[in-house]
């Protein structure tokens, strides 16, 4: 495929209107091998050798010889590198040596479990054949599979959720599996990050603990996209010390990045179905990523479009196939959809029909990030920055696998991250990774795992220290409620419920909402935690599961049920959250330009007075409705920045009004902190406030009880975060404020059931601006 010629084609197509931004060619990357020290088993060898593998890349040939030497190691190089024969040669070679041997894999997710199983059987040899046995382990594992794995599995791949729920609990029925397990693979560690990576460290003690009390130590071996810290990360979620092994070796294809940012709407754009206003909106980068997916779909050119959101990958696959039908049938047939949801059958047709080119554009939500085998496909399109630097290159990786050419666009969302990087080329092409952060530690958190874990095992007193620094007072407080007791120096479980089926490794709220569609004989589509509940489950609110839209005709708090029912509606809703600070403790604080800055415990109190209705197709507003919902407390983890007193006064004098600076700040916060700190928009929130510090003060806090960590990391950035925002916000064409700066942006997931609530209407762009002018010099 020559990139360069089909950029020119898309050129001349009639929806081009200057939107590139900009083209990086990135130089194609020649394979590097390595030998092996004393070699390959021979076995090994020889189904290598059936398979074209004939040498080894430099990062494979390195981790198997830290593997070799009993070290815990963790991989990091890049897409399609080959990482898999890092751990599955020494897996294979000591099942060879040893019949008795086991290894546990966990993924995140069953059908990357499945896939990677399909790899591990192209090692299997003749030897092995009558006594080796590999399967996946989860909820789609029959009951007669399930008994033969527990009793002759050499290798088990599953998931940490049937790990923490299904396998751990009943330790005793796997107790062979403990005895010899030798290893015990990571893959995708980068993926668990927030509140899941930090169950998973969780998780990993209480499989330390199993495996120590069957006499095992195994090996840990993880792999990981590129990462900030991925030998820190590894070792935090693991729990031992790590080698990182990240010169990769692999060959890559000469790749062409194209920015690709959707033009603003002008009075041309009145009469087109799109909403018309005079500042910084631009086109729909769905509306975008359709014209560019059809237009290479018709070249021939086999496609892959990353969205945000499971209604998103649908609302684009229905676009282009409709383009293409009255083109070509054939070709209209050749696109589909890809996301959670659909049957596993479904997907792995999917996934077959990609790798024979039968499918030639697939738009496709994370699911397909990770390592899925699905052939190689010559272009990329990302929907909106995915949020990393990481993911980035990560989605990218997709396309060009191997040595062939590549194709790239990134389609940008109307939002200050996305804006920012359509301007700051140089930021995505030479920022290192961003560092990803979890925190185990967190009492909301190990306060299940230390119920799990006295439930699996006795903890002794000289255990409870691997459970954190709080794992104690925890202990202390699970006593008074009769969970547990101690005996002779352990802690033991005294109640007869089954701790881990509480215990959500994808959530930090303890309280979750039921969905459930009463029209359909009580039919349950889906769960909400509490938090999430009240700002999207609400009286009379939009629900979207499945591309449908339910109405919620009632949230029962006490039940903790919403009941809905599904009606075609042309309209979403967003809550409108208005919220109160209060610190509890200062852990640190100090000067900073001039100003205060803190860090310490903070209550937020959250309150959801009215929800808003929204058009579909155009944003227009349908006007408000009142609720009456209980404020909310948040008991987390916040940093806050104060600007000098003087600078406060002289604002006033000139008639702006600081509160209304630091509001419209806030809202390009959320946004651009991303780029510095390993987090989702959703995992941050912002409060101006004047009553907490005596005078307007900007706080950003961590949205889960007890924090996770992002708060500290954005006080630690805050040098790099604050110049962003003063960038964004004086580079941005408008004059008064929109939704591309001090404006709060339409998420790209505002039409889905993620966190939807409204930071506020536009603030004073010039008071922002003056401000962070002021401070900065």
């Amino acid at each position: 495929m020559d990139a360069a010629t089909l950029v020119d084609r898309i050129r001349a197509h009639d929806f081009f209107a200057d939107q590139i931004a900009h083209v990086e060619v990135i130089p194609a990357r020649p394979a590097q091998y390595a030998d092996l020290d004393g070699g390959l088993h021979p076995a090994v060898e020889a189904a290598l050798t059936a398979h074209g593998i004939d040498r080894l890349y430099t990062h494979q040939a390195e981790a198997i010889e830290h593997v070799r030497a009993g070290e815990n190691v963790v991989i990091v190089t890049g897409t399609a590198s080959g990482k898999t024969l890092c751990y599955n040669v020494p897996v294979v070679e000591s099942v060879l040596e040893d019949s008795r041997a086991t290894a546990l894999y966990i993924y995140p997710t069953k059908a990357l479990a499945q896939d990677q199983l399909r790899s591990l059987g192209m090692l299997e040899t003749d030897e092995m054949s009558g006594w080796f046995m590999a399967g996946t382990y989860d909820g789609d594992t029959p009951g007669s599979l399930r008994r033969r794995l527990r009793d002759a599995g050499s290798v088990i791949l599953t998931n940490p959720d049937m790990l923490h729920q299904g396998i751990l609990p009943n330790h005793a029925r796997w107790n062979r599996l403990f005895t010899h397990l030798k290893y015990v693979v990571i893959d995708e560690v980068h993926a668990y990050r927030g509140v899941f990576g930090s169950h998973l460290a969780n998780v990993m003690r209480r499989l330390r603990r199993i495996c120590a009390h069957y006499g095992a130590s195994p090996q840990f071996v993880c792999c990981s996209a590129t990462i900030g810290n991925p030998r820190e990360h590894a070792e935090r979620i693991t729990g031992v010390p790590m080698v990182a092994v990240d010169r990769d070796g692999s060959p890559r294809g000469p790749r062409r990045f194209v920015l690709w940012n959707p033009p603003p709407l002008t009075t041309a754009a009145r009469g087109s179905g799109e909403n018309w206003r005079i500042g910084g909106d631009r086109r729909s980068a769905l509306g975008q990523a359709i014209d560019l997916m059809t237009a290479l779909v018709q070249e021939g050119v086999q496609t892959i479009a990353f969205v945000r959101t499971r209604l998103a990958s649908e609302l684009l696959f229905k676009g282009v196939r409709d383009r293409l039908r009255p083109v070509s049938r054939k070709l209209a047939e050749s696109v589909h959809a890809y996301r959670g949801g659909y049957l596993p059958e479904e997907r792995r047709a999917i996934e077959r029909r990609l790798v024979e080119r039968d499918i030639l554009g697939v738009a496709s939500t994370n699911a397909l990030e990770l390592g899925i085998d699905i052939g190689s496909l010559d272009a990329c399109i990302l929907v909106g920055y995915p949020g990393t630097v990481a993911s980035t290159w990560q989605q990218a990786g997709r396309a060009g696998r191997g040595e062939e050419e590549s194709l790239v666009f990134l389609v940008g969302q109307n939002t200050p991250m996305d804006q920012y990087l359509m301007a700051h080329h140089d930021y995505l092409f030479g920022q290192t990774p961003e560092e990803a952060v979890v925190d185990p530690d967190n009492p909301h958190i190990t306060i299940g795992h230390l119920r799990c874990a006295t439930h699996e095992l006795p903890l002794a007193d000289e255990e409870v220290p691997g459970f954190g620094e709080y794992a104690e007072v925890v202990l202390e407080l699970l006593e008074e409620e009769g969970a547990v007791r101690h005996i002779d120096g352990r802690w033991y479980w005294a109640s007869s419920e089954y701790p881990a089926a509480g215990v959500n490794l994808r959530n930090i709220s303890g309280t979750v909402y039921t969905i459930q569609d009463d029209r359909e004989g009580e039919r349950v589509i889906g769960t909400l935690d509490e938090v999430s509940a009240l700002s999207q489950l609400h009286d009379h609110a939009v629900y979207i599961h499945g591309a449908e839209t339910y109405f919620v005709e009632e949230l029962d708090i006490d039940q903790k049920i919403a009941r809905v029912d599904r009606r075609d509606l042309d309209y979403y809703t967003q809550s409108v959250q208005t919220s109160q600070i209060r610190i509890d403790e200062v852990e640190d604080e100090g000067a900073w330009l001039g100003g205060a800055v803190g860090f310490g415990d903070v209550t937020v109190t959250t309150n959801i007075p009215m929800f808003k209705k929204i058009k579909f197709a155009t944003r227009d507003s349908l006007g408000f409705e009142q609720l009456e919902l209980p404020p909310q407390e948040l008991e987390t983890v916040a940093m806050w920045f104060a600007p000098p007193e003087e600078l406060a006064a002289e604002m006033a004098r000139q008639g702006m009004i600081v509160g209304e600076a630091l509001i419209g700040i806030a809202n390009v916060f959320v946004e651009v902190a991303p780029l510095f700190v390993m987090c989702d928009i959703q995992d941050i929130g912002t409060v101006v406030d004047s009553s907490c510090l005596g005078r307007d003060a900007l706080f950003v806090h961590d949205r889960y009880p007890g924090g996770m960590g992002y708060a500290h990391r954005c006080l630690g950035r805050i040098e790099e975060i604050v110049p962003t925002i003063a960038r964004v916000i004086a580079e941005c064409g408008c004059e008064d404020g929109c939704p591309s700066c001090v404006g709060s942006a339409l998420p790209p997931f505002a039409m889905t059931d993620l966190d939807s609530a409204v930071r506020g209407r536009i603030p004073d762009k010039r008071a922002a601006g003056y401000l962070l002018g002021r401070l900065l010099g």
